[in-house]
Order: structure tokens, then C-alpha cells, then sequence
């Protein structure tokens, strides 16, 4: 539960600029939210399954990363997430967490475009909602 608190906190860092304590502090700045997110449906994300010029980032805890991912998806939902994103900064990258209801897919998402990526889409559906169409996982 640490850690999951631990990145959430970073992720809300790296998204908002900065947190501060204290009276007077605004915990966002208001051009932080400049960003759009792009979103994805499963029928598309499937397409790009094993496209090796395509990251998927799963950003859900390891328990449930341990029930199974999107073939290929990198954990995501680790302290140093920003050693795992990649040099090109037009890469597609598509971050996805557990179902509509989990916010954590999207908080990535917006922190990895705060770093100037370009090309970053997120699957509001989740791994739940792709299990539950009968797509393919894989086990660690």
C-alpha cells in the first residue's frame, strides 16, 4: 500500500509542477491542465498488440498486474516510472489501469505529457474491461 500511495504522489508531483505545504500554496497551476487527454477504445488498441513501435504501460497495482496484462505492457505502476519511458518523444504510448472508474491510467498519462511526449493515448476500459471481451493476456 506504500508504494501505491508512494506513486500516486509522485505521479500527482510530476503532474502538477509542484506540492506544497502551507497556507497560500496552490497545490496546481492552472496551465497544467493545457494537456488533452486522447483516448483509445479496445477494438483500436488491439490493432497495435505486438507492434513493436508501440508501448503499452500498464499503471495498476502488481496484484492485479499479476492477474494478467495486455501482451507486452510494461508495469507501470512503479516508483521510477520515468526510467521506463522511451527516448522518442513521438512514441505511441498507450496507458490503461483497471476500468473506467480508476483514475491512476490517466494521472500517468498526463504526467508523461507534461515531459513533452507527444503521441500518449489512454484506454479508459482498462485491463477489467479487456479481460471481460475475452481479448488475450499474459501472465508475468
Amino acid at each position: 500500500m506504500r508504494t501505491a500511495i508512494s506513486l500516486i504522489f509522485s505521479l500527482l508531483v510530476a503532474f502538477s509542477g509542484s506540492v506544497n505545504a502551507g497556507a497560500g500554496d496552490e497545490m496546481v497551476a492552472a496551465d497544467d491542465f493545457r494537456f488533452e487527454l486522447n483516448i483509445i477504445n479496445m477494438h483500436e488498441a488491439e490493432q497495435y498488440v505486438g507492434n513493436p513501435d508501440v508501448l503499452f504501460y500498464d499503471v495498476n497495482t502488481l496484484e492485479l498486474w499479476s492477474e494478467g496484462f495486455i501482451p507486452n505492457a510494461i508495469h507501470f505502476f512503479v516508483e521510477d516510472w520515468e526510467r521506463l519511458l522511451p527516448e522518442d518523444k513521438n512514441k505511441l504510448m498507450i496507458f490503461y489501469c483497471a476500468n473506467r472508474l480508476c483514475n491512476a491510467s490517466e494521472l500517468a498519462a498526463y504526467a508523461v505529457m507534461k515531459k513533452g511526449y507527444t503521441n500518449v493515448r489512454q484506454m479508459p476500459d482498462g485491463i477489467f474491461g479487456w479481460r471481460m471481451s475475452g481479448r488475450k493476456v499474459e501472465l508475468p
